[in-house]
C-alpha cells in the first residue's frame, strides 16, 4: 500500500524520505515487507508527507497497527524450544499413529484436544513425546512448544509459573501477562484457540498442575506425559506406554551400540534386551555401557545381569541409573503408598488386584484402590489388576529389605501366602462335589459368589497361588499345600490344558508324603496320572503314576484311590493299544465305585469302558455303555453332584454322537453333538473335548451336504485345538473349514 501511494504521488524513495524524515532504507524495508509493523509516529509522518486524508490515511495507519500486533505475537527465540529427538529412536509405530490422529481429532465445542501419555519410570515417555512432536511439527506452522513440569522433583513447576513460561514463548510480553493464575489461564486459552500450535507438557505432577494449561477448543493442541494416571482429567485421549516388544528392544539396543553390534552374538544382544524387560531407559544404559567399553562382550554383561541380586547395580552408565529413576517416583509417594509398593514385592506372581494388595499392605480395600492409582511405578494389566515390571519388582524388593525388619518381612510373607492358599482352596472347592458355595463365607477372603467368579479368580491369580504353594512347601507348611492341591481336582478338568497342573499335584503329593498321609499321597499321584493322560498323552507316565498310587492306596486301605488307580491304568492301556486290559481295569474301577455308592466316579468308569469299546470299533457295545452312563446322569432321583452332572453330561453326549456317526445314524449323531456343544458353551467350558466334538460334527455335517455348518464347525474346532496347544489337530481342521 505504501508503494502504491508513493507511486501515485510520483515520489522516489529519496524524495519521500526527505519529505517525511524517515530514512530511505526504512522505507525500502517497509515496501519489501521486511518491516510489517512500523511505529505509529513513523506511519503518521509518512501519511503527512503523502498528504493522505480520510479513509486512505486510516487504512494505512490500521495496517501498520495490525503489523505491530502480529509482531507482538512473534515467539521469542529459545523459549520452550522442543528438544532434539534421539537418532536411534525405535518402534512405537502404533503410538505414533495415535499421535498423528490427535493432530486432526475433532472435539465438541469448547472442548480442547489433549493427549495424555502415561507409563512407569524408564518407559521413554519423554523420548516418545519429543519424537512424536517432531513428526507432527509440519501440522503446527505456528509452533511446537515444550515445557518440563519437573513432576518428579522436590519442587514441581507451579501452574502459575508454567503459564508464564508458555505465554512468553507464545510471544506475550512480560508486561502483558496477568498477575493472577486465572487471568493467565484465560489469556493462554484465547491464544491457543486461534493458533495452530502444539504444547508438550512433560513430566506432569498432578491434575491441578496441568488443568490451567489445557486448551478449551480451537486449533491448539496439548500433549501431557506423566508417571501418574491423572484420572481426574476429563475428556483427554489416553495412551499408556508399555515396554518394547523383544524384537524392537533388541533393535534399539543394536542401534545404540552402533558398529560394534557386528562383533557381538545376536543371541547375546537378544538376551540383554530380554533382561532389560523392554524398558527403554535400561536398554540405553546397557547400550551406553557397551558402546563406551569396546573390550566388553555382550554375553559377559548378560551373565552379570542374570544375577537378580546385582541387576539394578549393573544398570548404571554415567549419570544414568535405573534405580534413580524408580527412586524419584518412590520418594514422591505418600508414606502409606510407599509401604504398599515395597510390600507388594512379597506377592509371588507378577500382578495383583486390590484384594491381594490390601492383604500385603494391611490396608482397607478402598484405601488400597486409591494407593494403587497413585503408584506410577506399576503398570495396568487387565481390568482391575496392576503389574510390576521385572526391574521395578527388584527395586521394590530392595526397598523392602532396606526399610522393613526381617521379622516384619517374614510376617508379611506368611500373611500373603496363607491368604492366597485359603482363597485358592475356597475357589477350587466351588467345583468339588460336596462343597460349592460356603455356608459361612470368610470375611477376610474375597467374595466368590459363583462358579464363574471362582474360576475367574483362579485363572487370574494362578501365578500367585501357585507361588504361595511353593513358598509354603519350602517352609514346611504342608497341610495348607495339600488342601489347596486337593481342592483343584475337579477344577483342573475345566482347565485341562493349563501348564501348571503337574507342579500343583507334585507339590500335593510331596506334602502328603511329608504328612504321612498314604491315602492323600495316592490321590495326588492319581491326579498326576491324569495330568499325563489329559492332554499330554504320555501313557507310560500315566501307568507309572497309577501303579505308584495303587501301591500306596492298598497300603493305606484307601478303596476309592485303588479304584481310581485302576481307572487311570485303564486309560494308559487304551492309549498303549491294549483295549482288553483297558476294559478289565475300567470294569474293576466301576465295580468298586458302584459298591462305594460313588456315582460321580462310576459314570466316568462306564465312559472309560465305552471309549475302549469305541476304539476297538465295537460301536454298538460302546453306545450301550455311554447310554447307561447317561441314564445314571439323568436319573430322576439324582445320585450325582450337580457340578459333576454338568461336566459329564455333554461329554457323554459327544461320545454317543461319535458312536452314532460310526453306525451311520447321522441325524441322531448331529443332534447329540449339537446338544453337547451347546451345553459346554452355556458353561463356558472349552478344551480338547469340545474341539473333538466340533471336529466330529464338522465331518457329519459335510457327509449330510450341510457345507456351511460343516465349515463353521471345523473353523471353531481349529481355534479350540490351537488354544489347547494341539497344532497338529488345528492344522488338520483348518483346511476343512475352507472346503468348497
Amino acid at each position: 500500500m505504501l508503494r502504491g501511494h508513493r507511486h501515485a504521488a510520483r515520489l522516489t524513495l529519496e524524495r519521500l524520505a526527505e519529505a517525511s524524515g524517515v530514512s530511505a532504507r526504512t522505507l525500502s524495508d517497509m515496501e519489501r515487507g521486511r518491516s510489517r509493523g512500523p511505529q505509529q509516529r513513523t506511519v503518521t509522518a509518512l501519511a503527512d508527507a503523502l498528504a493522505l486524508e480520510g479513509a486512505a490515511r486510516a487504512e494505512l495507519l490500521d495496517l501498520a497497527r495490525d503489523g505491530r500486533l502480529r509482531g507482538h505475537w512473534t515467539r521469542p527465540s529459545g523459549l520452550c524450544e522442543l528438544p532434539g529427538a534421539v537418532p536411534d529412536f525405535t518402534g512405537r509405530a502404533a503410538e505414533l499413529v495415535w499421535m498423528s490422529e490427535l493432530v486432526y481429532a475433532e472435539s465438541a465445542p469448547g472442548v480442547g484436544v489433549v493427549g495424555l501419555v502415561t507409563g512407569a519410570a524408564g518407559l521413554g515417555k519423554t523420548t516418545f513425546a519429543v519424537r512424536a512432536a517432531h513428526a507432527v511439527r509440519p501440522s503446527f506452522p505456528e509452533g511446537v512448544y515444550f515445557l518440563d513440569l519437573l513432576g518428579m522433583s522436590q519442587r514441581p513447576v507451579t501452574a502459575d509459573e508454567a503459564l508464564r513460561h508458555v505465554l512468553r514463548a507464545l510471544g506475550v510480553g512480560d508486561q502483558d501477562i496477568p498477575a493472577a493464575t486465572e487471568g493467565r489461564a484465560s489469556l493462554y486459552r484465547s491464544v491457543l484457540r486461534d493458533r495452530r500450535v502444539l504444547v508438550v507438557l512433560d513430566n506432569a505432577a498432578s491434575e491441578e498442575q496441568v488443568r490451567p494449561l489445557l486448551p478449551a477448543g480451537g486449533a491448539g493442541r496439548a500433549m501431557i506425559t506423566t508417571r501418574r494416571l491423572l484420572a481426574g482429567l476429563e475428556g483427554v485421549r489416553r495412551l499408556v506406554l508399555g515396554p518394547l516388544p523383544l524384537p524392537e528392544a533388541t533393535h534399539l539396543l543394536t542401534g545404540i551400540i552402533g558398529e560394534r553390534a557386528a562383533t557381538d552374538e545376536e543371541s547375546d544382544l537378544t538376551r540383554l534386551a530380554e533382561l532389560c524387560g523392554g524398558l527403554p531407559l535400561a536398554l540405553r544404559i546397557i547400550g551406553n555401557r557397551l558402546a563406551s567399553r569396546p573390550g566388553w562382550a555382550a554375553g559377559e554383561l548378560a551373565a552379570r545381569l542374570a544375577d537378580e541380586e546385582r541387576r539394578l547395580d549393573q544398570l548404571t552408565a554415567g549419570d544414568l541409573k535405573i534405580a534413580n529413576a524408580f527412586g524419584m517416583s518412590y520418594e514422591q509417594l505418600a508414606a502409606p503408598a510407599r509401604a504398599l509398593f515395597r510390600r507388594l514385592a512379597a506377592v509371588p506372581g507378577p500382578d495383583v488386584d486390590a484384594d491381594l494388595a490390601a492383604v500385603a499392605g494391611r490396608m482397607p480395600v478402598k484405601e488400597t484402590w486409591d494407593a494403587l492409582d497413585d503408584l506410577g511405578l506399576l503398570q495396568d494389566s487387565t481390568a482391575g489388576r496392576y503389574r510390576f515390571h521385572d526391574l521395578v519388582r527388584l527395586f521394590a524388593r530392595e526397598r523392602l529389605r532396606e526399610e522393613e525388619s526381617p521379622a516384619r518381612r517374614a510376617e508379611l510373607a506368611d500373611r500373603v501366602t496363607a491368604w492366597l492358599l485359603r482363597t485358592a482352596t475356597l475357589a477350587g472347592r466351588w467345583f468339588e462335589p460336596g462343597y460349592g458355595r460356603p455356608d459361612r463365607p470368610d470375611p477376610e477372603l474375597p467374595s466368590l459368589a459363583s462358579e464363574e467368579e471362582a474360576e475367574r479368580w483362579l485363572r487370574a491369580n494362578v501365578d500367585n497361588w501357585l507361588g504361595a504353594m511353593r513358598a509354603a512347601a519350602a517352609r514346611g507348611r504342608y497341610a495348607p499345600v495339600l488342601d489347596c492341591a486337593e481342592s483343584m481336582h475337579w477344577f483342573s478338568d475345566r482347565w485341562a490344558h493349563g501348564p501348571h497342573w503337574r507342579e500343583v499335584f507334585t507339590l500335593g503329593a510331596e506334602a502328603a508324603a511329608a504328612l504321612g498321609d498314604l491315602a492323600q499321597q495316592a490321590a495326588q499321584l492319581n491326579y498326576l496320572a491324569w495330568v499325563h493322560w489329559v492332554p499330554s498323552r504320555d501313557p507310560r507316565a500315566v501307568l507309572r503314576y497309577a501303579r505308584e498310587a495303587l501301591e500306596l492306596a492298598e497300603r493305606g486301605g484307601a478303596t476309592a484311590q485303588i479304584a481310581w488307580s485302576h481307572q487311570y491304568a485303564a486309560g494308559a492301556a487304551r492309549l498303549l493299544g491294549r483295549p482288553g486290559e483297558a476294559i478289565a481295569s475300567a470294569s474293576r474301577a466301576a465295580e468298586t465305585f458302584r459298591a462305594l455308592g460313588d456315582m460321580d466316579s462310576y459314570v466316568q468308569s462306564l465312559a472309560s469302558i465305552g471309549n475302549s469299546l469305541r476304539e476297538e470299533g465295537r460301536y454298538t457295545e460302546a453306545l450301550r455303555q455311554f447310554r447307561t452312563a447317561l441314564a445314571v446322569i439323568d436319573d430322576e432321583e439324582p445320585r450325582m453332584a450337580p457340578t459333576v452332572v454338568a461336566h459329564c453330561r455333554p461329554l457323554g453326549l459327544i461320545r454317543i454322537g461319535q458312536c452314532l456317526g460310526h453306525l451311520g445314524r447321522r441325524p441322531e449323531a448331529i443332534a447329540a453333538l449339537t446338544a453337547a456343544i451347546a451345553s459346554l458353551d452355556a458353561q463356558r467350558l472349552t478344551g480338547f473335548r469340545l474341539a473333538e466334538g466340533l471336529e466330529t460334527l464338522g465331518a457329519l455335517l459335510a457327509d449330510e451336504g450341510r457345507t456351511d455348518g460343516s465349515r463353521r464347525a471345523y473353523a471353531r474346532a481349529a481355534e479350540v485345538f490351537a488354544e489347547v496347544g494341539d497344532t497338529e489337530a488345528a492344522d488338520r481342521c483348518r483346511p476343512l473349514s475352507a472346503q468348497p
